[in-house]
């Protein structure tokens, strides 16, 4: 019975991640609870996964990155990178080394954040498509985090499981040589042929537009002066050479929907357009009319003439994730105004300020030039400009190298465990100086510590019901009397396709169980069936939704939702038959 509960809540869990309306964390709670409620998992050890060795490590890994972040390391590193040249084969193999090595010991999705702008600003300056450098460089942020125990948030729950089975978990650098040969094996397609096997978008025909996406959904008022006003839409239409597509007229806070080619513009009447931002600019232009989000700001403001407008890109933990313009109050609140939302293969058809962002989702924003940048950070956004070194911090890179050099020294000679050196490591950046303290709390990614603390109960209900005995049973039923190698290379398969659909920590929750099952029901020692899946846990390669590297880069390099399989699924192909291998050579069976 108990079994039975535990495997109809996985199957729940799996079709609520694939879904994608619910927040993984949430997800992850709802699974908490129901088996909780089932009298499966005791109720005073519930939130035990809280303070479990993975999660600690998890966040103080967070904060060190933000710390390197801060340090300026990886501005330092960018900076040297606009240097490379105008060579496409050559701006991709760089961009990707430097990501996957920064992956090694940060968070990937943080890395790739960090080198996006510096790609994006190559791109356009080189006059190559954003898209055919993008999607290689978020896949090489996923290489580079299979190389070290802390690159990725599955390698340090691997390693827990492997310390409470055998007693000693895997050590920092137990996951290069297997991780390492990967890495590069896949860096080395991604540059020589997976580019190539992206379609082509069109590149970038001017400074405003900064990167190829859907066009802008955007609101212009038709003001007393414009040139617009007292003509029909059809008039419009012929009269301006800007290419927009009207969708929508509100006239006394009431939407007409599909405007007839004979209405009459009026006096604050306001026009719902579709356009890039080059045709919107020459839109506004020509018509007189104005952006209904541009406000004023106040005249006597301090950089009041120096109004800037740039592009950001909604992170996964931003705050505006799941809300609207119009209860954020971003005006007020955050000091910005809201004049577009772009988003990827999706008619947005609310008003602007009721639009629900989602994460990928592309705004056009407005704010005083000094500050813009750091309050778009500030609310979970990524600017999408280019990057200037940061002023002040380069004296602080070989502090902040020093004391993450000395936690890792300590984790390998065994003196501290890894959640203990590195928890120290994220204190002594704030107290040093490296991390300002407002940004201590706010470095971490709080649902991925919520997924984690939540489904490591689960994956223990899992394995104490019995139930990944069950799985693996099943596992060895139908393998038969294939090669063992097989077998690994079934695992391998089956947590590569889970995390192309949910999240790749609760992905490794739920195999880690299985493939101990599956390795002591064969009588073969566990790691390398742990190796196989820590490696599948990063191979989120096909879909946009499988990392948040992914649905980063979707919007800014214009992707579809099926061009990731087009490079995912060779490069996914090349990992398995270079992986089995090299997991076989470095962990015997």
């Amino acid at each position: 019975m108990e079994q039975s509960i535990v495997f109809g809540t996985l199957l729940l869990v799996l079709g609520l991640f694939a879904w994608g309306r619910i927040r993984h964390d949430f997800v992850a709670l709802i699974a908490l609870f129901i088996l909780v409620i089932a009298g499966i998992i005791d109720p005073q050890v519930s939130f035990k996964g809280f303070g479990h060795p993975a999660v600690i490590t998890v966040a103080s890994v967070l904060i060190i990155g933000k710390s390197l972040e801060y340090s300026g390391l990886i501005d330092f590193l960018g900076k040297w990178v606009m240097k490379v040249g105008d060579n496409l084969l050559l701006q991709i193999l760089t961009l990707s080394a430097i990501v996957a090595i920064a992956s090694a010991f940060m968070n990937n999705v943080g890395a790739l954040a960090i080198m996006m702008p510096v790609a994006l600003h190559m791109a356009r300056k080189s006059g190559n498509p954003a898209s055919y450098i993008l999607m290689p460089v978020a896949f090489a942020s996923l290489l580079g985090g299979m190389t070290t125990l802390i690159g990725t948030p599955p390698n340090i729950i691997i390693a827990t499981f492997r310390g409470d089975e055998l007693g000693q978990p895997f050590g920092m650098f137990d996951f290069s040589p297997v991780g390492g040969i990967l890495a590069v094996s896949g860096i080395v397609f991604i540059t020589l042929i997976g580019w190539r096997l992206i379609p082509k978008r069109k590149a970038q025909k001017s400074d405003m537009e900064k990167f190829d996406i859907d066009d802008y959904i955007t609101e212009v008022e038709i003001t007393k002066d414009a040139e617009a006003r007292g003509k029909t839409i059809g008039e419009l239409r012929k009269e301006t050479e800007a290419d927009v597509q009207v969708l929508g007229l509100i006239r006394n806070n009431k939407r007409i929907h599909a405007p007839a080619r004979d209405e009459v513009l009026l006096t604050k009447d306001i026009i719902i357009l579709e356009a890039d931002a080059e045709e919107l600019k020459k839109f506004i232009k020509e018509t007189g009319s104005k952006l209904v989000g541009e406000k004023k700001f106040r005249k006597d403001a301090e950089g009041s003439k120096n109004i800037a407008i740039t592009e950001a890109i909604v992170m996964a933990d931003s705050q505006l994730v799941g809300r609207t313009a119009a209860d954020l109050r971003m005006r007020s609140r955050f000091g910005i105004n809201l004049l577009a939302v772009a988003r990827r293969e999706k008619k947005i058809r609310r008003r602007l300020d009721h639009i629900i962002f989602q994460t990928g989702d592309v705004l056009l924003l407005q704010g005083r030039e000094h500050v813009l940048n750091d309050t778009i950070t500030s609310v979970g956004c990524l600017p999408l400009a280019e990057r200037g070194l940061r002023i002040g911090y380069q004296t602080k890179i070989p502090l902040s190298l020093g004391i993450f050099v000395t936690s890792i020294i300590l984790v390998v000679t065994g003196v501290l465990p890894v959640q203990a050196a590195f928890a120290m490591a994220a204190i002594a950046m704030v107290l040093t100086g490296v991390l300002p303290i407002k940004d201590f709390y706010t470095s971490i990614d709080w649902p991925v510590i919520v997924l984690l603390g939540a489904m490591i109960p689960v994956g223990t209900a899992l394995e104490t019901t019995g139930g990944a005995d069950s799985i693996a049973g099943m596992v060895l039923g139908i393998a038969g009397n294939i090669p063992p190698w097989a077998i690994l290379t079934l695992v391998l398969v089956i947590t590569m396709f889970l995390s192309d659909l949910i999240n790749n920590a609760a992905t490794v929750v739920l195999m880690a169980p299985i493939s101990i099952s599956v390795a002591n029901g064969l009588g073969f020692s566990i790691d390398p069936f742990l190796m196989a899946v820590a490696v599948g846990g990063s191979c989120a390669f096909l879909t946009p939704i499988g990392h948040q590297s992914n649905t980063l880069v979707m919007g800014p390099g214009g992707y579809r939702f099926t061009d990731y399989w087009r490079m995912g699924l060779p490069l996914e192909v090349v990992i398995v038959a270079i992986g089995i291998p090299m997991i076989m050579w470095v962990w015997p069976l």
